[in-house]
Protein backbone atom coordinates (compact mmCIF):
# COMPACT_ATOMS: atom_id res chain seq x y z
CA UNK A 1 0.00 0.00 0.00
CA UNK A 2 2.76 2.21 0.49
CA UNK A 3 4.28 1.92 -2.59
CA UNK A 4 1.18 2.21 -4.40
CA UNK A 5 0.54 5.28 -2.79
CA UNK A 6 4.17 6.79 -3.38
CA UNK A 7 3.77 5.60 -7.08
CA UNK A 8 0.75 7.32 -7.08
CA UNK A 9 2.03 10.42 -6.22
CA UNK A 10 4.69 10.61 -8.50
CA UNK A 11 2.62 9.25 -11.33
CA UNK A 12 0.77 12.65 -10.27
CA UNK A 13 3.41 15.04 -10.18
CA UNK A 14 3.57 14.81 -13.87
CA UNK A 15 0.78 16.86 -14.40
CA UNK A 16 0.70 18.74 -11.71
CA UNK A 17 3.65 20.25 -9.54
CA UNK A 18 3.77 19.19 -6.18
CA UNK A 19 6.07 20.66 -2.79
CA UNK A 20 6.61 16.21 -2.03
CA UNK A 21 6.66 13.39 -3.30
CA UNK A 22 7.70 11.00 -0.76
CA UNK A 23 4.80 10.11 1.22
CA UNK A 24 7.01 9.91 4.35
CA UNK A 25 7.28 13.78 4.77
CA UNK A 26 3.59 13.83 5.44
CA UNK A 27 4.30 12.36 9.03
CA UNK A 28 6.53 15.01 9.42
CA UNK A 29 5.39 17.92 11.03
CA UNK A 30 6.18 20.66 13.64
CA UNK A 31 5.92 19.02 17.14
CA UNK A 32 4.70 22.31 18.46
CA UNK A 33 1.73 21.43 21.22
CA UNK A 34 -1.05 22.67 18.78
CA UNK A 35 -0.03 20.43 16.21
CA UNK A 36 0.27 17.49 18.56
CA UNK A 37 -3.00 18.04 19.99
CA UNK A 38 -4.94 18.45 16.39
CA UNK A 39 -2.86 15.09 14.86
CA UNK A 40 -3.62 13.06 18.56
CA UNK A 41 -7.51 14.50 18.15
CA UNK A 42 -8.03 13.63 14.57
CA UNK A 43 -6.43 10.70 15.03
CA UNK A 44 -8.67 9.77 17.78
CA UNK A 45 -11.64 10.94 15.88
CA UNK A 46 -10.81 8.85 12.58
CA UNK A 47 -11.20 5.87 15.09
CA UNK A 48 -14.46 6.46 15.93
CA UNK A 49 -15.17 6.87 12.84
CA UNK A 50 -14.62 3.30 11.88
CA UNK A 51 -15.99 2.20 15.51
CA UNK A 52 -19.60 3.73 13.72
CA UNK A 53 -19.26 2.91 10.55
CA UNK A 54 -19.10 -1.06 11.32
CA UNK A 55 -21.94 -0.38 14.15
CA UNK A 56 -23.29 1.02 11.23
CA UNK A 57 -22.84 -1.82 8.22
CA UNK A 58 -23.49 -4.50 10.94
CA UNK A 59 -27.14 -3.18 11.89
CA UNK A 60 -28.34 -0.27 9.34
CA UNK A 61 -30.56 2.62 10.71
CA UNK A 62 -30.78 0.84 13.64
CA UNK A 63 -27.71 2.19 15.13
CA UNK A 64 -29.06 6.00 14.56
CA UNK A 65 -31.15 7.57 16.51
CA UNK A 66 -33.86 8.41 14.17
CA UNK A 67 -37.54 7.75 14.67
CA UNK A 68 -40.29 7.16 11.64
CA UNK A 69 -41.79 10.39 13.74
CA UNK A 70 -38.30 12.20 13.52
CA UNK A 71 -36.26 10.44 10.11
CA UNK A 72 -33.78 12.65 9.64
CA UNK A 73 -31.10 13.08 12.58
CA UNK A 74 -27.61 14.02 12.71
CA UNK A 75 -26.36 12.67 9.65
CA UNK A 76 -28.75 15.08 7.62
CA UNK A 77 -26.96 18.10 9.47
CA UNK A 78 -23.54 16.78 8.99
CA UNK A 79 -24.19 16.57 5.27
CA UNK A 80 -25.75 19.98 5.30
CA UNK A 81 -23.03 21.01 7.55
CA UNK A 82 -19.72 20.38 5.29
CA UNK A 83 -21.66 21.45 1.59
CA UNK A 84 -22.22 24.10 3.00
CA UNK A 85 -19.08 25.18 3.87
CA UNK A 86 -17.53 23.80 0.54
CA UNK A 87 -19.88 26.06 -1.57
CA UNK A 88 -19.31 29.18 0.86
CA UNK A 89 -15.37 28.21 0.17
CA UNK A 90 -16.34 27.84 -3.57
CA UNK A 91 -17.80 31.57 -3.68
CA UNK A 92 -15.20 32.96 -1.51
CA UNK A 93 -12.42 31.42 -4.56
CA UNK A 94 -14.64 32.89 -6.86
CA UNK A 95 -14.90 36.61 -5.95
CA UNK A 96 -10.45 36.20 -6.22
CA UNK A 97 -9.73 34.32 -8.81
CA UNK A 98 -12.95 34.58 -11.06
CA UNK A 99 -14.42 37.90 -10.27
CA UNK A 100 -10.51 39.44 -9.80
CA UNK A 101 -11.12 41.10 -7.11
CA UNK A 102 -7.00 40.94 -6.54
CA UNK A 103 -7.16 41.42 -2.59
CA UNK A 104 -8.84 38.30 -2.30
CA UNK A 105 -6.69 36.07 -4.83
CA UNK A 106 -4.35 34.87 -2.28
CA UNK A 107 -6.70 32.51 -0.51
CA UNK A 108 -7.87 31.36 -4.37
CA UNK A 109 -6.36 27.52 -4.47
CA UNK A 110 -6.48 27.01 -0.90
CA UNK A 111 -10.31 27.54 -0.71
CA UNK A 112 -11.26 25.40 -3.65
CA UNK A 113 -8.97 23.04 -1.63
CA UNK A 114 -10.87 23.39 1.39
CA UNK A 115 -14.13 23.24 -0.78
CA UNK A 116 -13.39 19.34 -1.89
CA UNK A 117 -12.33 18.46 1.17
CA UNK A 118 -15.12 19.46 2.77
CA UNK A 119 -17.82 18.34 0.20
CA UNK A 120 -15.79 14.60 0.21
CA UNK A 121 -16.29 14.96 3.86
CA UNK A 122 -19.94 15.52 3.19
CA UNK A 123 -20.33 12.74 0.79
CA UNK A 124 -18.86 10.25 2.99
CA UNK A 125 -21.67 11.21 5.66
CA UNK A 126 -24.62 10.90 3.56
CA UNK A 127 -22.99 7.77 2.26
CA UNK A 128 -23.35 6.32 5.79
CA UNK A 129 -26.80 7.95 5.98
CA UNK A 130 -28.83 6.63 3.03
CA UNK A 131 -29.65 3.07 2.80
CA UNK A 132 -28.62 1.92 -0.51
CA UNK A 133 -26.43 4.45 -1.97
CA UNK A 134 -25.05 2.61 -4.78
CA UNK A 135 -28.92 1.57 -5.50
CA UNK A 136 -29.79 5.31 -5.22
CA UNK A 137 -26.89 6.92 -7.85
CA UNK A 138 -28.05 3.58 -10.51
CA UNK A 139 -31.75 4.57 -10.36
CA UNK A 140 -30.82 8.37 -10.00
CA UNK A 141 -29.34 7.72 -13.68
CA UNK A 142 -32.00 4.71 -15.10
CA UNK A 143 -35.44 6.64 -13.62
CA UNK A 144 -34.61 10.28 -12.96
CA UNK A 145 -37.47 12.65 -10.14
CA UNK A 146 -37.19 15.55 -12.46
CA UNK A 147 -39.59 17.07 -9.68
CA UNK A 148 -37.84 15.77 -6.82
CA UNK A 149 -35.96 18.67 -5.24
CA UNK A 150 -33.05 15.83 -3.48
CA UNK A 151 -32.42 14.50 -6.68
CA UNK A 152 -31.70 17.66 -8.34
CA UNK A 153 -29.44 18.16 -5.27
CA UNK A 154 -27.51 14.61 -6.25
CA UNK A 155 -27.02 15.80 -9.74
CA UNK A 156 -26.29 19.31 -8.77
CA UNK A 157 -23.78 18.35 -6.80
CA UNK A 158 -22.16 15.87 -8.80
CA UNK A 159 -21.61 18.50 -11.33
CA UNK A 160 -20.57 20.68 -9.14
CA UNK A 161 -17.78 18.28 -8.02
CA UNK A 162 -16.45 17.46 -11.16
CA UNK A 163 -16.21 21.10 -11.89
CA UNK A 164 -14.01 22.42 -8.90
CA UNK A 165 -11.58 19.27 -9.20
CA UNK A 166 -10.94 20.29 -12.83
CA UNK A 167 -10.80 23.83 -11.51
CA UNK A 168 -8.54 23.15 -9.02
CA UNK A 169 -6.22 21.56 -11.23
CA UNK A 170 -5.80 24.38 -13.58
CA UNK A 171 -5.31 26.50 -10.44
CA UNK A 172 -2.42 24.05 -9.66
CA UNK A 173 -1.23 24.40 -13.40
CA UNK A 174 -1.51 28.29 -12.85
CA UNK A 175 -3.33 28.31 -15.90
CA UNK A 176 -5.28 31.07 -14.75
CA UNK A 177 -7.28 31.14 -18.17
CA UNK A 178 -8.80 28.18 -17.67
CA UNK A 179 -9.35 27.86 -13.82
CA UNK A 180 -11.36 31.01 -14.60
CA UNK A 181 -13.87 29.14 -17.36
CA UNK A 182 -14.25 26.16 -14.93
CA UNK A 183 -14.51 28.94 -11.70
CA UNK A 184 -17.54 30.19 -13.59
CA UNK A 185 -19.07 26.90 -13.73
CA UNK A 186 -18.18 25.54 -10.40
CA UNK A 187 -19.62 28.48 -9.11
CA UNK A 188 -23.14 28.61 -10.83
CA UNK A 189 -23.38 24.76 -10.57
CA UNK A 190 -22.24 24.91 -7.02
CA UNK A 191 -24.80 28.09 -5.88
CA UNK A 192 -27.69 26.53 -8.10
CA UNK A 193 -27.06 23.07 -5.77
CA UNK A 194 -27.20 24.77 -2.74
CA UNK A 195 -29.92 27.10 -2.95
CA UNK A 196 -31.67 23.03 -3.67
CA UNK A 197 -30.55 22.18 -1.23
CA UNK A 198 -32.55 25.20 0.58
CA UNK A 199 -35.35 23.97 -1.54
CA UNK A 200 -35.10 20.43 -0.39
CA UNK A 201 -36.71 21.93 3.36
CA UNK A 202 -38.68 25.07 1.12
CA UNK A 203 -40.78 22.63 -0.32
CA UNK A 204 -42.28 20.46 2.64
CA UNK A 205 -45.43 21.81 2.23
CA UNK A 206 -46.45 19.42 5.44
CA UNK A 207 -43.94 21.19 7.45
CA UNK A 208 -45.29 25.29 7.35
CA UNK A 209 -42.18 26.19 9.36
CA UNK A 210 -39.95 25.40 6.90
CA UNK A 211 -41.99 25.57 3.64
CA UNK A 212 -41.32 29.03 1.18
CA UNK A 213 -38.62 30.83 -0.24
CA UNK A 214 -36.95 31.19 3.01
CA UNK A 215 -34.05 28.92 2.77
CA UNK A 216 -33.03 28.53 -1.15
CA UNK A 217 -31.86 32.15 -0.28
CA UNK A 218 -30.79 31.75 4.05
CA UNK A 219 -28.12 28.48 2.71
CA UNK A 220 -26.42 30.97 -0.15
CA UNK A 221 -25.77 33.90 2.62
CA UNK A 222 -24.70 31.40 5.62
CA UNK A 223 -22.68 29.38 2.87
CA UNK A 224 -20.78 32.54 2.28
CA UNK A 225 -20.20 33.35 6.34
CA UNK A 226 -19.07 29.52 6.53
CA UNK A 227 -16.22 30.05 3.86
CA UNK A 228 -15.33 33.13 5.88
CA UNK A 229 -14.84 31.41 8.87
CA UNK A 230 -12.94 28.74 7.57
CA UNK A 231 -10.65 30.92 5.52
CA UNK A 232 -9.74 32.54 8.94
CA UNK A 233 -9.34 29.32 10.82
CA UNK A 234 -7.03 27.56 7.58
CA UNK A 235 -4.76 30.65 7.60
CA UNK A 236 -4.56 31.24 12.10
CA UNK A 237 -3.15 27.80 12.13
CA UNK A 238 -1.00 28.37 8.89
CA UNK A 239 0.92 31.25 9.84
CA UNK A 240 0.51 30.59 13.43
CA UNK A 241 -1.34 34.18 14.25
CA UNK A 242 2.24 35.67 12.99
CA UNK A 243 0.22 37.10 9.45
CA UNK A 244 2.32 38.99 7.07
CA UNK A 245 1.35 42.05 6.15
CA UNK A 246 -0.06 40.87 2.42
CA UNK A 247 -2.09 38.36 4.42
CA UNK A 248 -3.24 40.83 7.23
CA UNK A 249 -4.64 43.22 4.60
CA UNK A 250 -6.45 40.19 2.94
CA UNK A 251 -7.89 39.19 5.89
CA UNK A 252 -9.21 42.44 7.32
CA UNK A 253 -10.95 42.50 3.69
CA UNK A 254 -12.20 39.51 4.11
CA UNK A 255 -13.85 40.56 7.60
CA UNK A 256 -15.04 43.51 6.49
CA UNK A 257 -16.87 41.24 4.25
CA UNK A 258 -17.92 38.75 6.74
CA UNK A 259 -19.50 41.37 8.64
CA UNK A 260 -21.32 42.85 5.97
CA UNK A 261 -23.11 39.20 5.72
CA UNK A 262 -23.75 38.82 9.64
CA UNK A 263 -25.26 42.05 9.57
CA UNK A 264 -27.77 40.76 6.70
CA UNK A 265 -27.77 37.05 8.19
CA UNK A 266 -28.98 38.56 11.71
CA UNK A 267 -31.44 40.32 9.33
CA UNK A 268 -32.86 37.27 7.99
CA UNK A 269 -32.93 35.40 11.06
CA UNK A 270 -35.28 37.95 12.54
CA UNK A 271 -37.86 38.42 9.77
CA UNK A 272 -37.65 34.68 9.25
CA UNK A 273 -38.98 34.69 13.25
CA UNK A 274 -41.40 37.24 12.32
CA UNK A 275 -43.33 35.73 9.92
CA UNK A 276 -43.12 32.68 11.47
CA UNK A 277 -45.34 33.96 14.46
CA UNK A 278 -47.35 36.91 13.17
CA UNK A 279 -50.83 35.77 11.64
CA UNK A 280 -50.38 32.90 14.14
CA UNK A 281 -50.95 29.75 12.35
CA UNK A 282 -50.92 27.21 14.71
CA UNK A 283 -48.60 24.92 13.85
CA UNK A 284 -45.86 27.60 12.35
CA UNK A 285 -45.97 30.32 15.26
CA UNK A 286 -45.57 27.52 17.83
CA UNK A 287 -42.94 25.90 16.70
CA UNK A 288 -41.12 29.36 15.90
CA UNK A 289 -42.24 30.30 19.78
CA UNK A 290 -40.31 26.95 20.75
CA UNK A 291 -37.12 27.24 18.99
CA UNK A 292 -36.90 31.26 20.52
CA UNK A 293 -37.07 29.07 24.15
CA UNK A 294 -33.90 27.25 22.99
CA UNK A 295 -30.22 27.30 24.15
CA UNK A 296 -29.03 25.97 20.81
CA UNK A 297 -30.87 28.82 18.54
CA UNK A 298 -30.04 31.67 20.86
CA UNK A 299 -26.42 30.28 22.17
CA UNK A 300 -25.75 28.49 19.26
CA UNK A 301 -27.13 30.02 16.06
CA UNK A 302 -27.41 33.54 17.53
CA UNK A 303 -24.17 34.29 19.92
CA UNK A 304 -21.58 32.09 18.49
CA UNK A 305 -22.74 31.86 15.34
CA UNK A 306 -23.56 35.85 14.45
CA UNK A 307 -23.11 37.99 17.23
CA UNK A 308 -19.88 37.63 18.67
CA UNK A 309 -17.90 37.38 15.64
CA UNK A 310 -20.17 40.71 14.50
CA UNK A 311 -19.12 42.61 17.63
CA UNK A 312 -15.78 42.11 16.93
CA UNK A 313 -15.66 42.92 13.47
CA UNK A 314 -17.45 46.41 13.97
CA UNK A 315 -15.75 47.28 17.33
CA UNK A 316 -12.28 46.52 15.78
CA UNK A 317 -13.03 47.51 12.20
CA UNK A 318 -11.96 44.15 10.87
CA UNK A 319 -8.26 44.64 11.85
CA UNK A 320 -8.47 42.44 15.11
CA UNK A 321 -7.40 39.42 12.95
CA UNK A 322 -5.83 37.69 15.73
CA UNK A 323 -8.98 37.61 17.47
CA UNK A 324 -11.13 36.59 15.07
CA UNK A 325 -9.83 33.57 14.31
CA UNK A 326 -11.21 32.13 17.24
CA UNK A 327 -14.08 33.51 16.56
CA UNK A 328 -13.97 31.88 13.51
CA UNK A 329 -13.82 28.85 15.73
CA UNK A 330 -16.79 29.66 18.10
CA UNK A 331 -18.58 31.01 14.58
CA UNK A 332 -18.30 27.29 13.28
CA UNK A 333 -19.38 26.15 16.44
CA UNK A 334 -22.53 28.45 15.81
CA UNK A 335 -22.95 27.36 12.03
CA UNK A 336 -23.04 23.87 13.06
CA UNK A 337 -26.42 24.67 15.46
CA UNK A 338 -27.85 26.09 12.40
CA UNK A 339 -27.66 22.89 10.38
CA UNK A 340 -28.20 20.78 13.47
CA UNK A 341 -31.50 23.36 14.52
CA UNK A 342 -32.65 23.00 10.90
CA UNK A 343 -33.08 19.67 10.71
CA UNK A 344 -34.47 19.02 13.80
CA UNK A 345 -36.38 22.05 14.39
CA UNK A 346 -38.38 21.60 10.88
CA UNK A 347 -39.32 17.91 12.09
CA UNK A 348 -40.34 19.24 15.57
CA UNK A 349 -44.23 19.75 15.38
CA UNK A 350 -45.84 15.86 15.32
CA UNK A 351 -47.96 16.02 11.86
CA UNK A 352 -50.40 13.77 13.78
CA UNK A 353 -51.32 17.23 16.08
CA UNK A 354 -53.40 18.38 13.43
CA UNK A 355 -55.72 14.73 14.18
CA UNK A 356 -56.21 14.63 17.58
CA UNK A 357 -60.06 13.87 19.06
CA UNK A 358 -60.98 15.69 22.40
CA UNK A 359 -60.56 12.63 24.17
CA UNK A 360 -56.69 12.60 23.17
CA UNK A 361 -54.06 14.18 24.95
CA UNK A 362 -52.49 16.75 22.61
CA UNK A 363 -48.67 15.05 21.71
CA UNK A 364 -45.62 17.14 22.49
CA UNK A 365 -43.01 18.27 20.52
CA UNK A 366 -40.90 15.72 19.08
CA UNK A 367 -37.36 15.24 20.64
CA UNK A 368 -34.53 13.60 19.24
CA UNK A 369 -31.28 12.78 20.88
CA UNK A 370 -28.60 11.34 18.45
CA UNK A 371 -26.95 8.16 19.34
CA UNK A 372 -23.53 7.52 20.05
CA UNK A 373 -22.88 5.97 16.50
CA UNK A 374 -24.16 9.09 15.12
CA UNK A 375 -21.96 10.71 17.01
CA UNK A 376 -18.98 8.76 16.09
CA UNK A 377 -19.76 9.28 12.93
CA UNK A 378 -19.78 13.23 12.89
CA UNK A 379 -16.79 13.47 14.93
CA UNK A 380 -15.33 11.10 12.09
CA UNK A 381 -16.19 13.30 9.38
CA UNK A 382 -14.68 16.19 10.72
CA UNK A 383 -10.88 14.04 11.23
CA UNK A 384 -11.18 12.84 7.60
CA UNK A 385 -11.74 17.17 6.90
CA UNK A 386 -8.83 17.52 8.83
CA UNK A 387 -6.54 14.54 7.18
CA UNK A 388 -7.75 15.32 3.63
CA UNK A 389 -6.89 19.33 4.39
CA UNK A 390 -3.19 18.46 6.31
CA UNK A 391 -2.26 16.23 2.85
CA UNK A 392 -3.31 18.02 0.34
CA UNK A 393 -1.44 20.91 2.51
CA UNK A 394 1.34 18.92 2.37
CA UNK A 395 2.09 18.07 -0.79
CA UNK A 396 0.35 20.57 -3.02
CA UNK A 397 1.32 24.66 -3.55
CA UNK A 398 -1.97 26.05 -2.10
CA UNK A 399 -0.07 29.13 -1.91
CA UNK A 400 3.17 29.65 -3.43
CA UNK A 401 3.91 29.07 -6.92
CA UNK A 402 6.44 26.67 -7.77
CA UNK A 403 8.81 29.03 -9.35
Amino acid sequence: MFVLAQKGMQFVEKFIPMRHTDIRELFKFEKTPLNILVAFTTFVFLILFVIGATNYFIHGHHAYGVTREHPWGLMIAMYIFFVVSSTGLCIMSAIGHVFEVKVLEPFAKRAIHGALVTLLSGFVVIFLEIGHPFRMMIYNTISPGLTSAIWGMGVLYSLYLIFIVIEFFFLLRHDHKWAKRFGIFGLVVGVAAHSNLGAVFGFLVARPVANGIYYPLYFILSAMVTGCYLIFLMYGFKYKLNFPPEMQKTLVATAKILGLLLAILLFFEIWRMLTAIYGGMYDRSTTALHILKSAPFLVGEILLGILIPFFVILFSNGKAIKTLVFTSFTGMIGIFFMRYDLVHDTQLFPMQMLKTREYQLPPSFIEYTPSMNEIFIALGAIGIAITLYYIGDKILYLETDPD
